[in-house]
């Protein structure tokens, strides 16, 4: 063992908090763009002398557009340091798979994996709507969807996993292109089962608003999730050639 588990959680707290904090700068100047946009047709719609974020009686929004985003930039970094914690934790128990990769390259394509099972596979099934889309009635039925989907992409990483795991006896362009037609398959499979998203889009709702949000949105994710497992590869790689280091003077 290079590394004590303490050292690896120690690093995927770090490098959830740098991705963290990378990803709620995507927020800030990207996504936070179509929000606003997005909140100008919501605030459209609203009857003459109510504005989008007051109250019927016309009181002040109790939150401040300003301290929404601050109070989300936050929340991005928060997770993002849960998410590393997570990551380093699932990475010290897979340690077996892939040994013969380096320690980044095994922290790369996890991060890449745990990316498209939770974020690009319900995004391609359920893309993330921007503020003005979404029946507030069909919240919890689009939840749980989603959340559907995001199990699903899991067990199918682990499920590649294993079968890679099984395919160690073939070659590396069989075993690649074994377990890329079974995600593929596996991923068509979920696509097709899942229902369609409940909710309509409004016709008030401009189409390049519409896009550039869920895109943004998922360029937010993606700086999150592969983020961690790049920041998380750099910091334990070199680790793991440092105590590997001991071990081959001892043979020599």
């Amino acid at each position: 063992m290079t590394t004590t588990y303490k050292s690896l959680a120690l690093r995927g707290v770090a490098a959830g908090g740098i991705a963290g904090v990378a990803s709620a700068l995507v927020q800030l100047l990207v996504t936070e763009i179509p929000i606003r946009a997005a909140l100008a047709v919501e605030e459209a719609r609203a009857p003459a002398g109510e504005e989008a974020g007051h109250t019927h009686g016309g009181e002040e929004e109790l939150v401040s557009r300003g301290a929404q985003v601050v109070g989300g930039m936050l929340g991005v970094v928060i997770v993002g340091i849960a998410v590393g914690l997570v990551f380093a934790t699932a990475y010290a128990l897979s340690k077996r798979w892939f040994a013969d990769r380096t320690p980044f390259s095994r922290s790369f394509a996890f991060g890449a994996a745990v990316f498209g099972a939770v974020a690009l596979l319900p995004w391609l099934k359920y893309p993330a709507n921007p503020p003005a889309v979404g029946d507030p009635e069909t919240v919890n039925y689009r939840t749980a969807l989603y959340l559907g989907v995001v199990v699903a992409g899991l067990v199918i990483v682990w499920a590649a996993s294993w079968l890679a795991e099984q395919l160690r006896a073939q070659s590396q362009p069989v075993r690649t292109t074994a377990v890329l037609l079974a995600v593929a398959a596996a991923v068509a499979v979920v696509l097709l089962a899942f229902p369609a998203p409940p909710d309509t889009i409004p016709a008030d709702m401009p189409v390049n608003v519409l896009w550039q949000f869920r895109l943004s949105s998922l360029a937010q994710l993606a700086t999150l999730y592969v983020g961690i497992g790049v920041v998380f590869g750099l910091l334990i790689d070199p680790a793991s050639r440092k105590a590997k280091a001991p071990e081959k003077a001892a043979v020599a």
